[in-house]
Parts: C-alpha cells; structure tokens; sequence
C-alpha cells in the first residue's frame, strides 16, 4: 500500500480520523501582493497548462512557480517529487508531488514539513485521501524528529483549482471554498499562512 492507495473514506477508516466539511478555513486570510515575475509567468502559462490538460503540464507550468514565488519571499525550502516514506506498514510510503519545510535547508528535507500539495489532473476530490495520508506522515515524521506543529496543511490542486485542508491531531477540515488561479494573489496569500502561522 501507498499514498496513492488511499481515497478519502479509506484515510479516514485506516486512522480513525474525524472529517470537517463546514468550516471557513482561509476566505479570512488577507491578500498579498504576487511579484511582477510571477504575475507574468502566470499570464504565459495558465492558458498553456489549460491547454495542456495533464497534471505534469500543470506542475511544470503553474504550481510549481507558486512554490518559487513562497520560496522567494520567506527563504523555505520546498520539494517536488520525493520519496517520502514514513511507515511502509502503515501505507505511509511514496512520493510525494510538493513538500514545504519551514527549513531554508534545501539539500535535504528538514523539519518542520508545514505543507503537502498533491497534485491532479482531475477532480480534486480523488486527490483528498492521498493528501490527507502524506499530511498524517508529515505530522508523525515531524514529532519523531522532536518539531510537533498544532497543524499540518495540505492543499490538492489541478493548477487551475486549489482545496485546502488542516490536519490538527486526528481531525480534518477541508476548506468548503475551492480557489482559482485567477487570483493568485489569495492562493499565495494562503499559502504564505500556513507556512508563517
């Protein structure tokens, strides 16, 4: 088993988890201001990944700059694409699409991990149980190295849409807003958040 394994009722059987669909999380949260650069990149290459259609174009072309533009602005490290195995017998194993590390260390991953992003080519809703397992990794992998968060943060996206969700002990709320790459500024807003609270 892996995180791909897991869809959302399977998560919240294998870890006895209690699921929050009602709350707010982020609509509060105040903008702030993207760089010229993102801004223009985005321009480019929205309608190209759109275009594009699959989950690696939307990697390549869109989140991936949003994770440069956070990188940029608070000196944290982010990774993409790495074997983060946790708990083989739990399912805790695979690769994880985005990690984001409070660290600046960039050589290797470092403590404490504040966001995972999973991301899909299709709906959101078939990216949520996987989120939700690296999420409970991150949170088990940051107390085993002595860095215990009151939360972990998650985010599965298609590049076009974003769903954001918080992990507080055994408690999981998923935002009831999804938000769009049409303003970037609120996405980045929110980003920058869970990185920073």
């Amino acid at each position: 088993m892996a995180y791909s394994d897991f869809d959302l009722k399977k998560v919240k059987s294998e870890f006895s988890l209690k699921i929050v669909e009602t709350e707010d999380l982020f609509s509060s949260v105040k903008d702030v201001e993207i760089s010229d650069f993102l801004a223009e990149i985005l321009k480019n290459n929205v309608p190209i990944a759109l275009a594009i259609g699959t989950e690696k174009a939307s990697s390549e072309l869109i989140i991936i700059n949003m994770f440069l533009e956070i990188k940029k602005q608070l000196n944290i490290s982010f990774f993409s694409g790495i074997d983060f195995t946790v708990d083989k017998d739990k399912g805790l194993n695979g690769f994880c699409d985005f990690i984001m590390s409070k660290s600046s260390e960039q050589l290797f991953l470092d403590t404490p991990i504040v966001v995972i992003t999973e991301a899909k080519n299709e709906k959101i809703m078939g990216g949520l149980g996987q989120c939700i397992a690296e999420m409970i990794a991150a949170q088990i992998y940051n107390k085993k190295e002595g860095k215990t968060l009151p939360c972990i943060y998650g985010a599965v996206t298609t590049g076009h849409a974003w769903k954001f969700l918080k992990l507080e002990e055994t408690t999981v709320s998923i935002d009831v807003e999804d938000y769009y790459i049409k303003n970037p500024n609120k996405i980045i807003s929110i980003l920058t958040f869970m990185v920073t609270n």
